[in-house]
């Protein structure tokens, strides 16, 4: 049985090098929420009328978040026959769901281990300073009311903590 790496944490915490690193590590698959679906999304966005660079308005959880999730869901399905997946995104909802791991093993067929990554926030607040996204202008702008409101909890389950 193939299984299936999930590497979840806040914006900046290192999900996306650690999750690369492991794949690498394991010769799997590896998949990046952002990279997956960020096109798609923002063409989206767009024809909705929204602003291409928010991910934590109301507006983009109601019409794009589930849709997201989904189209990963779908590509590891989709590989995890062959190969082994590493999946990397916020999961912040699913990681307080304690029968989330038992879900997903079930609708991909696979084993599933969860990684929760973390830092210190001055490293987070630098590499979200670094990558320059146009997404992330609003955090860097409003640091402290961007904490305040989107506190990452380690999930509900057993899993895997990964200090970067």
């Amino acid at each position: 049985m193939q299984k299936l790496s999930v590497i979840t944490g806040a914006a900046g915490a290192g999900k996306s090098a650690y999750g690369k690193r492991l794949a690498a590590e394991k010769r799997a698959c590896f998949l990046d929420s952002d990279t997956v679906t960020e096109d798609v999304v923002r063409v989206g966005m767009l024809a909705a009328g929204l602003d291409p660079n928010d991910r934590d308005s109301l507006e983009y959880r109601r019409f794009f978040r589930d849709a997201v999730y989904d189209a990963l869901y779908r590509v590891a399905s989709e590989n995890l026959p062959q190969i082994d997946v590493v999946m990397a995104g916020p999961f912040t909802s699913e990681i307080q769901d304690e029968s989330w791991p038992a879900w997903l093993s079930e609708r991909l067929s696979c084993e599933v281990e969860v990684c929760f990554v973390t830092c210190d926030e001055e490293i987070r607040q630098q590499r979200i300073r670094d990558r320059a996204n146009p997404r992330d202008d609003w955090k860097i702008n409003n640091w402290e009311d961007y904490l305040a409101k989107s506190s990452v909890c380690p999930p509900v389950f057993d899993y895997q903590m990964i200090k970067t």
